[in-house]
């Protein structure tokens, strides 16, 4: 057992101060985006909207995450990652707080539409300093440690957020989202500031690569928003599920979404280790990472016991923990060649352009042809991004064969 705990700590060396101090800042501001799982809950429980309103609304939130991901991504470039990610934060926390007074379809639409495009423009810049601030050959495990950090704060979050809503109610969330964002930027400005942090590998491109040239990051593009569009079914149309088949409280559905971020927390850095010493590419890693959350919709189209929820959960678990570091690895080399920020940013922006079809598309599915014909069309979406995934493979190896 003790030599097990030492191994685990051994996983974690060699990352600089500045990525934990990142990693640390990501933790507080994502331990307050707990109102987000609860979203769709909140919109039709607490507003009355129908799941058609709730699609477009959803749609709105997606439309926003492309405009911040894409304004994050020029601003990077142009301003600088601290400042990005300063602003970003700041405003982001003024806009939940006034978000619970908004009431109607058409201010919710254009409030959460601001509160995404304030908040995603973070995103590419957090992405740029965590490559500045990670050596070469610890940027995966770099990327790990702020997806833990994300889900440690994700596992406390949702579990939290039931506890709030079952005692004061969902307006807790939104006050609780902005203090934490808040929390964030005062963290950020004390440990982070230029004069104080350490850059680890700075890139500057000379005559940088177009992005529209990048032809097999096209390819990757649809295979991740093929797989935001799958992924992002578990923050909207399936805690619905949850509620509505197999009748389980804020409460159950907030710990089962715990469950997630538990195993990442414990099990994602040594499966990462792990994974960078086999002999597979980063697309193929990020095939199998995809067939196992398409795998994770299959098992829900018979009736199961509850119990299969959780057999559901670990498969996307372990699909996510698998696809999210090696995507982010593998758009982090590609962008030794052009615009870092540029390229950030669409990596984002194939997940926000999965916000505005994918949360639309499920809500619109799930009314007209239920639940288990919606995960059926699901599986079959994942299976064709993971088809996408096994081009880029052949693609990637003969652009290695050429050099």
């Amino acid at each position: 057992m003790k030599k097990l705990y030492f191994n685990y700590l051994d996983t974690f060396r060699g990352l600089s101060k500045e990525v934990w101090w990142l990693a640390l800042i990501t933790l507080i501001n994502r331990a307050g985006t707990m109102v987000i799982p609860f979203l769709s809950l909140y919109l039709t429980k607490s507003l009355g909207f129908t799941l058609e309103n709730v699609g477009w609304i959803m749609t709105c939130f997606g439309v926003g995450s492309v405009a911040g991901s894409w304004l994050g991504g020029k601003l990077t470039d142009k301003i600088g990652y601290y400042k990005v990610m300063n602003i970003s934060l700041f405003l982001t926390g003024i806009l939940f707080v006034a978000l619970q007074y908004v009431s109607t379809l058409l201010g919710f639409c254009i409030g959460i539409f601001l509160v995404m495009l304030v908040a995603d423009t973070f995103r590419p810049a957090m992405f740029v300093a965590l490559s500045a601030y990670s050596k070469p050959e610890n940027k995966t495990r770099s990327v790990t440690l702020i997806r833990l950090a994300i889900n440690l704060g994700f596992t406390a979050g949702p579990a939290v957020g039931g506890l709030i809503i079952t005692s004061i109610g969902y307006q807790g969330l939104f006050w609780v989202d902005g203090v934490t964002c808040l929390l964030a930027v005062v963290l950020l400005m004390r440990v982070l500031h230029p004069k104080k942090a350490k850059v680890m590998d700075e890139v500057n491109v000379e005559n940088p690569i177009s992005i529209y040239k990048d032809k097999p990051f096209w390819i990757f593009f649809i295979a991740m928003f093929i797989f935001g569009f799958v992924f992002l079914q578990y923050f909207s149309t399936m805690p619905l599920y949850y509620r509505d088949v197999y009748h389980l409280t804020e409460f159950e559905i907030g710990l089962l979404f715990g469950l997630n971020g538990f195993i990442i927390f414990v099990l994602e850095m040594p499966l990462i280790k792990w994974l960078e010493k086999v002999n597979y590419s980063k697309p193929a890693l990020m095939l199998v990472g995809l067939f196992l959350t398409a795998l994770s919709f299959l098992v829900l189209i018979w009736s199961f016991p509850v119990g299969i929820l959780v057999i559901g959960m670990l498969l996307m678990t372990i699909g996510e923990m698998i696809a999210f570091p090696f995507s982010n690895a593998f758009v982090i080399d590609r962008a030794k060649k052009g615009k870092q920020g540029e390229y950030m940013a669409f990596y984002s922006i194939s997940f926000s352009a999965a916000h505005i079809f994918g949360h639309n598309s499920g809500m619109q599915l799930i009314d007209n042809f239920g639940f288990d014909n919606t995960w059926s069309l699901i599986t079959i979406l994942g299976f064709i991004g993971v088809l996408c995934l096994w081009i880029l493979m052949r693609v990637t190896n003969k652009e290695k064969n050429i050099v």
